[in-house]
């Protein structure tokens, strides 16, 4: 239900479903990582899925850096929306 709602925001404010953008891309790894979190809270001794949510997180990142450094605003509005972390405020 949250991957539908998030994806379908983000699919309102570009007017077209582009799935290779840099929002829905993050968007879809964070719903991934939320995923993985919660399987990995029942089973601990699951290192394939522990790798796995490790690369999904890096991929996440270099994502977000690229947005921050191509269009600041789109990524304070996309960390806030998402509710990843709080935005650095000077």
């Amino acid at each position: 239900m949250v991957k539908n709602l998030s994806i379908s925001s983000i699919s309102q404010e570009e007017k077209e479903e582009n799935r290779g953008s840099v929002e829905f891309q993050v968007v879809s790894f964070t719903n991934k990582i939320r995923r993985l979190t919660s399987h990995l809270e029942l089973h601990r001794k699951d290192y394939l899925s522990q790798r796995g949510l490790q690369k999904i997180l890096g991929k996440r990142q270099r994502l977000l850096t690229y947005l921050s450094k191509k269009n600041g605003v789109h990524y304070k509005e996309l960390i806030s929306q998402l509710d990843i972390r709080e935005p650095k405020t000077r």
